[in-house]
């Protein structure tokens, strides 16, 4: 009984889905142009390709900035309400401090966080 639900309200959703990517393809208004197709980047055009390889230390920085941008998110009501939770939660933040300073040391090790 169950897994028949799941398969119809599967099915129902991927329906709607189709639906309405045809229906927003069939009504939408289209322009092409050369401008449209261009890339842009602060109202200044392009000089030579606009394709150019990037180097992968700029993400690993971003992510690595999230990183522990999200781990202050995850501190803070856990610093609010650590006195009642008791040695369980001062447990689970040390794994999950242990984990994160695991991270760093990865990312330090293969030089991520090197500016060059």
């Amino acid at each position: 009984m169950n897994f028949t639900l799941l398969v119809v309200v599967l099915l129902t959703a991927i329906a709607f889905v189709g639906v309405v990517i045809a229906l927003s393809r069939a009504i939408s208004p289209r322009s092409y142009n050369e401008q449209k197709f261009e890339a842009y980047e602060c109202g200044i055009p392009t000089r030579g390709k606009s394709w150019m390889q990037f180097r992968v230390g700029y993400y690993l920085f971003a992510i690595l900035f999230l990183m522990f941008d999200v781990e202050t998110v995850f501190l803070f009501p856990w610093a609010v309400v650590v006195r009642q939770m008791g040695v369980q939660a001062l447990m689970s933040v040390i794994f999950f401090i242990v984990i994160l300073v695991l991270g760093l040391a990865y990312a330090w090790r293969k030089g991520a966080l090197e500016w060059k």
